[in-house]
């Protein structure tokens, strides 16, 4: 009677986790499905706790205690500009807490019934597990800044990413003949070589590809808990383990599609590394031009039609509920505004959307890159805001860019480009902006938030100093 209701219980999980990824897929119905999401796991986590064999609650309810008192404060505290690095180093929990279950289970001697099927299941855990770990920690690393964007692209490195797989398939096999627990060493190296191969995979990965990085790592820990769902014989960690290894990777196959990349050059490969022939495109010419705050207003005045271009200066700024403002501004005054966002705009799959939902912006005039770039050659004003990658020309005329081939906002097309930037720095892939040279293109220069806020107080009457 108890199994029946621990696996009603596992059965509503999956089921709630299920209606949690479908309310994710839109904005308007997201926090519902955060909150499918919730209860799914509290009932999962209850049913578990509370069934027979499960014991240690002096260390369970504790551990359960300060688990949910650290990820509550990580979650209240942590800034929307290090969300990005948040996600990568939750995901490397993940990994971590595989590996440490693999050893467990491999230790305990009552699991090894299972036979060689117990110990691949092991070995596909402890691999992914410790893969996913050192992968998140660089990925997490790269986005505080703390390691370069660059790609670290070292001779010979697919042989050298082949030579770590069929050492650790190596050290598999001789560990999994071994009686009982005997194959520990093995398993270790194993382990060793599988936390390499994760480094250098996303060492060798720059920083125009972090937010594929990101939603991949998202997929490795997915498969990861999966498989420890076989190893222990729990339904819902496989249910939800393929939920999020197979969310991940169709997201990931959809971002790279976006930006006409191969998933597999992203995951083997390094973005922004220096192109194999000498450099062919045509250095920009002309004078970079800058605008202030007051002459923008002048524009947007005048203008029937803006499109706003969010990037990630937008969220290191904090400048989107100034944003907000100037949107509300400017459609009281009957002027047609749009958002158009990027699939990599920032670090994080959905980074500007979240930002701009926060902000209260409407759901209905934020349209992907696909829905508003036929519309840009009859807008008379666009507004980049924080962006440079996502909106250079180069990626559509200079083969020798590494950025070569990317779909971007082809925002040049419109009558007048404002775009608001710091300084007259590179974007994070390291490349130069032809756009800052064009002759319908100005820089306003400055933080975003405080220009943002120049701009509205302008469109108002107010001094602007």
């Amino acid at each position: 009677m108890e199994q029946a209701l621990l696996s009603l219980a596992y059965l509503s999980s999956s089921i709630l986790f299920i209606m949690s990824l479908r309310g994710l897929s839109s904005q308007e119905t997201s926090r519902r499905g955060n909150t499918y999401g919730i209860v799914g796991m509290i009932v999962a986590v209850a049913a578990l706790a509370t069934s027979t064999g499960v014991g240690g609650y002096a260390v369970l309810l504790p551990a359960l205690s300060v688990g949910g008192f650290i990820g509550y404060a990580m979650a209240s505290r942590v800034a929307m500009t290090a969300m990005p690095e948040m996600v990568a180093l939750l995901h490397s929990f993940v990994g971590a807490a595989a590996v440490l279950v693999g050893y467990a289970s491999y230790l305990d001697s009552e699991m090894h019934d299972g036979g060689v099927v117990f110990l691949v299941e092991v070995f596909i855990d402890v691999f992914i597990g410790a893969l996913t770990f050192t992968g998140s920690v660089v990925a997490f690393l790269k986005l505080r800044g703390q390691v370069s964007g660059r790609p670290l692209l070292l001779p010979g490195r697919h042989a050298f990413n082949l030579a770590l797989v069929g050492g650790a398939v190596a050290m598999g096999v001789i560990y999994a003949s071994a009686p009982g627990s005997e194959g520990l060493v093995e398993l270790a190296i194993m382990t060793g070589l599988a936390g390499v191969l994760g480094w250098h995979l996303v060492m060798a990965i720059g920083g125009a590809d972090m937010p594929v990085v990101v939603s991949m790592l998202n997929s490795y820990s997915g498969w990861t808990a999966s498989a420890a769902g076989f190893m222990l014989g729990n339904d819902l960690l496989i249910i939800t383990g393929a939920l999020v290894g197979s969310s991940g990777a169709i997201l990931s196959y959809i971002m790279c599609k976006a930006m006409n990349r191969s998933i597999w050059s992203v995951i083997f490969g390094g973005f922004g590394a220096a192109p194999k022939k000498a450099a062919t495109g045509v250095a920009p010419e002309g004078e970079v031009a800058e605008i202030e705050a007051s002459e923008t207003a002048a524009l947007l005045e005048h203008a029937k039609s803006v499109v706003i271009v969010p990037g990630y200066g937008m969220a290191v700024a904090r400048a989107q509920h100034a944003v907000h403002d100037l949107t509300t501004l400017l459609r009281d005054r009957g002027t047609k505004v749009r958002f158009g966002i990027h699939p990599v705009a920032g670090r994080l799959p959905g980074h500007m959307n979240v930002l701009l939902a926060e902000a209260d912006v409407p759901y209905d005039i934020v349209l992907e890159m696909d829905e508003i770039n036929d519309d840009l050659p009859t807008t008379d004003v666009v507004l980049v805001i924080g962006a440079n990658d996502i909106v250079n020309p180069g990626a559509l005329t200079d083969e020798s860019s590494p950025i070569y081939g990317m779909p971007v906002l082809e925002v040049w097309k419109a009558a007048r480009v404002i775009v608001f930037k710091r300084s007259r720095g590179t974007g994070y892939a390291g490349v130069d902006n032809p756009l800052f040279y064009y002759a319908n293109a100005a820089l306003l220069l400055g933080d975003a938030r405080a220009s943002m806020d120049k701009l509205v107080a302008a469109l108002k009457g107010q001094v602007v100093t």
